[in-house]
């Protein structure tokens, strides 16, 4: 039995889809973030380094956001194979972006331990998918945030 992660939902997205800087595994310089079902959750988890902070001691607010659009963008994918009854590596793909994203800053987010985000979808209409996200540290919730994710047409963005 091997003690590996099963795939992310990222580890599905087509080659041409998978260039974000912050979920993209063909991005470089991206920060590679992975989402995975916990049950009716989803859940990443991200370690920022020393240079991603605001003050002293304390995470960036902007790469909280871009952390939380990425994961609630990925989980919104997810969630529409699963209302489809479908496995994460069949077609048609299901590639979603931000269509808003609203981030509260509940308190500051310390530097230095992992984050866990987790998300719950809260309702899909369509193409249109929310998500509500939080992230937390040590168990204490410190950003939350209310997205919505749109489905990108079939073929968007397909180099053939």
């Amino acid at each position: 039995m091997s003690d590996a992660p099963d795939p992310s939902f990222q580890d599905f997205y087509p080659e041409h889809l998978a260039h974000c800087y912050g979920c993209g595994r063909l991005n470089a310089h991206g920060y590679h973030l992975a989402t995975r079902w916990d049950g009716e959750e989803s859940v990443t988890r991200f370690t920022p380094a020393p240079y991603h902070t605001a003050v002293p001691g304390v995470v960036y607010g902007g790469l909280l956001a871009s952390i939380v659009d990425c994961h609630s963008t990925g989980t919104a994918a997810a969630a529409l194979y699963r209302a489809e009854g479908r496995a994460l590596d069949t077609a048609p793909a299901h590639r979603c972006v931000t269509g808003q994203l609203l981030v509260r800053y509940v308190e500051p987010t310390p530097l230095g331990p992992e984050l866990e985000v987790r998300g719950r979808v809260a309702e899909i209409t369509g193409r249109k998918v929310r998500v509500l996200s939080r992230v937390l540290v040590g168990g204490r919730v410190t950003v939350e945030a209310d997205v919505i994710a749109l489905d990108l047409p079939a073929g968007f963005g397909d180099p053939s």
